[in-house]
């Protein structure tokens, strides 16, 4: 009998235990308050209160009290797989200047939790302040898959480092088995035309693709820089065609695969339609209602004399209500243009200018006094260069 009486008291003792812990576990994650008064020296309940007031000390911008630290430590000694403990042993130590003791404690916790953002961040940041590039990277790369919306978050970081050419290897190395963060850190770079070599270096063949985010924002970089012939290549190389100067490209409007600015950009809206049609025919419908654009693709003609000549199908009465124009890259101001009902009689010849690297050749509806809605198609598309005694 006192032999039951003593299974019984130890299983009960055994029972409150486990649901002590397992409270314990519950809100220390919560509510730190509740787990301190449920188990108030147990690990999680003092490593759960000693961040909460760690946080708190932070946004109040006042020292951490020191039973704080002493509260993780005996935390520490408790639980030795606990991460938390040697994080903040890491962060005192790299105020205190102490980087080899810093270290350390972050490893430590690592170890202790592979999949301690924190512990990861904390390493990122060291290995990239010393120059441990390589070492740092493979933390980013951990943080990425671990972390929520991890590849946006940290592609920023990542693509201040690809400036540094020595980070390219480890770079494509990471970007081959990461190509979400790939992906993500390219378009952060392409907000600047000067990281135009690395992005070219680093980006893979699923990556060098017309498709891509990174493409427009770099073109169009490129272009404000007036960088034309590399805004060119890039494009020919993101394609697989290949642009020329003194040209139009896709003449024939057949190509619909090729991104602009090198190729046709044709417009929906509520100015219009601009669409290819078989048997290299541009199709376009212009409302009448509102002024805008409907097509347009980016030139390179050398200054001097062009011609442009097309076969136009439509309403001749409607003809004037479609224009096409060439401006500078950069200006608003077109320096030629011809309607299409003049383009239907004859070629249009215009001089570019001298200082104009690039121009846009656009399309563009002019409404009147009254709504009259206009359809064309246009065809046999020509441009040459006009020789003297043309």
């Amino acid at each position: 009998m006192a032999r039951l009486l003593l299974a019984i008291a130890a299983a009960s003792l055994i029972a409150v235990q486990v649901i002590r812990n397992a409270a314990v576990s519950v809100f220390a994650q919560t509510s730190p308050a509740t787990a301190a008064r449920v188990w108030s020296d147990h690990p999680s309940s003092e490593i759960s209160t000693a961040m909460t007031e760690i946080g708190k000390s932070a946004r109040e911008r006042r020292p951490v009290p020191p039973t704080v630290f002493a509260e993780l430590e005996d935390a520490a000694l408790k639980a030795p797989l606990a991460a938390e403990p040697f994080l903040v042993r890491g962060v005192q130590a790299q105020l205190a200047g102490d980087t080899r003791l810093s270290l350390m404690a972050y490893l430590a916790a690592e170890r202790r939790d592979p999949r301690s953002l924190p512990a990861h961040y904390f390493l990122a940041e060291r290995f990239f302040r010393t120059g441990e590039a390589r070492r740092g990277l493979v933390e980013v790369a951990a943080l990425t898959r671990l972390a929520p919306d991890g590849a946006d978050s940290l592609a920023p970081y990542v693509a201040a480092y690809a400036k540094d050419r020595t980070t390219w290897p480890q770079l494509r190395e990471i970007f081959r088995g990461n190509p979400i963060l790939a992906a993500a850190s390219l378009a952060t770079l392409a907000h600047d035309a000067n990281n135009a070599d690395a992005i070219v270096a680093l980006a893979d063949k699923q990556q060098l693709t017309a498709g891509s985010a990174w493409v427009q924002p770099l073109l169009t970089g490129l272009i404000k820089a007036d960088r034309y012939d590399r805004a060119q290549a890039i494009w020919s190389a993101v394609s697989g065609k290949r642009a020329a100067r003194d040209t139009i490209y896709d003449a024939g409007f057949a190509d619909s695969a090729a991104p602009p600015p090198f190729n046709w950009e044709l417009m929906s809206s509520a100015v219009g339609l601009a669409e290819r049609q078989a048997g290299g025919r541009l199709h376009v419908i212009f409302h009448g209602q509102q002024d805008g654009l409907l097509a347009r693709q980016l030139l390179l003609l050398t200054p001097g004399r062009h011609r442009i000549s097309m076969a136009v199908a439509g309403d001749p009465e409607r003809g004037r209500a479609l224009n096409w124009s060439l401006r500078c890259s950069g200006s608003q101001t077109p320096f030629t243009g011809t309607s299409l009902d003049a383009l239907r009689r004859q070629p249009w010849s215009f001089t570019v200018p001298a200082g104009c690297g690039a121009q846009w050749l656009e399309l563009s509806g002019v409404s009147g006094e009254v709504e009259q809605p206009s359809d064309f198609t246009m065809s046999a598309l020509k441009l040459s260069t006009e020789r003297p005694g043309d």
